[in-house]
């Protein structure tokens, strides 16, 4: 006899989540754990990790066949963030717990061996793909807390146990207080030529290019820059901070309307400017997306 459940879960792919479908298949055959469906060495790995969370919560692994696919079967996956919804699904298909718990969830989440659930770089994405597929979001609590999106509903739990009395926990959210930035144009003394060429570059959206010997205040120039710009608004903020998230990089001055400011070192690799390396990871160049991009010794990359 044959017991099927799936689950919904996502990958990151560049600076997206892809919905990626967890099914889970239990039923007679050799005793084994198998998962298939293109996934990297750390998913893999969740063969361990989800044995030992199962156990250690007081369920029971299943001593039949096990296996996992994620569909589809053509796309790349990664991360550790399959642990929680793998889990699931095998305890689903065993009526170890009430489906309906998880049903039109899409759930992400990393496992400890004690049954812990621990949250994932690029949360954002992981909002942004469940607010488009319609569906909730499942998740462990962030540090520094979620988005919180419009029309999302968000839950959070602390341990693999929490499913079996279906206790979930109201998200914390991110605030969006405005912090002073921690510098200010108007502190500039003199460079008057440079401050107006800096003032129409801002008004219009262009490059520019500062040539000088050092010490001569580029870098004091450029880097004031974001002060002079117009806050983020709502779109450029989620896009922008959807980068970072997925960079696993802070986003707290972004959500305080505050404009990136990136300065790579000149001796920067290409993939460090544009991104690159296996999983993707955005370069330089995204990560300055709604701000300023500085290429100090541009002459010298």
């Amino acid at each position: 006899m044959q017991a099927q459940y799936s689950v919904w879960s996502a990958t990151i792919r560049g600076v997206e989540a892809v919905p990626v479908s967890v099914e889970v298949l239990v039923g007679s055959g050799m005793p084994s754990f198998s998962i298939v469906g293109m996934p990297d060495a750390a998913i893999q790995e969740a063969r361990e990790r989800v044995r030992a969370a199962i156990k250690a919560c007081g369920f029971r692994m299943p001593t039949e066949k096990v296996v996992v696919n994620l569909a589809p079967g053509s796309l790349k996956k990664t991360g550790s963030g399959f642990d929680l919804p793998i889990a699931l699904g095998i305890l689903a298909a065993t009526r170890q717990l009430d489906a309906s718990r998880i049903d039109g969830s899409l759930c992400v989440g990393e496992l400890s061996l004690e049954g812990d659930v621990r949250a994932i770089k690029g949360m954002l994405a992981f909002e942004l793909c469940a607010k488009k597929q319609g569906l909730s979001l499942i998740c462990a609590q962030p540090d520094d807390g979620l988005i919180g999106l419009e029309e999302l509903e968000c839950k959070t739990v602390s341990s693999l146990s929490a499913f079996y009395a279906g206790s979930f926990s109201s998200p914390t959210m991110r605030g969006r207080a405005g912090r002073g930035p921690s510098m200010d144009y108007a502190d500039v003394a003199g460079h008057e030529a440079a401050k107006r060429a800096l003032q129409i570059a801002a008004a219009g959206g262009h490059g520019m290019l500062m040539m000088g010997p050092p010490g001569s205040g580029k870098t004091m120039l450029a880097s004031r820059l974001p002060t002079i710009l117009p806050p983020l608004a709502d779109d450029e903020m989620i896009e922008a901070a959807l980068v970072h998230s997925v960079a696993g990089e802070d986003i707290g001055s972004i959500l305080a309307g505050e404009r990136p400011f990136r300065k790579p070192h000149h001796s920067a690799s290409m993939a460090g400017l544009v991104g690159g390396g296996s999983p993707l990871r955005p370069g330089e160049i995204s990560l300055a997306t709604g701000g300023v991009l500085f290429l100090d010794e541009i002459k010298e990359t």
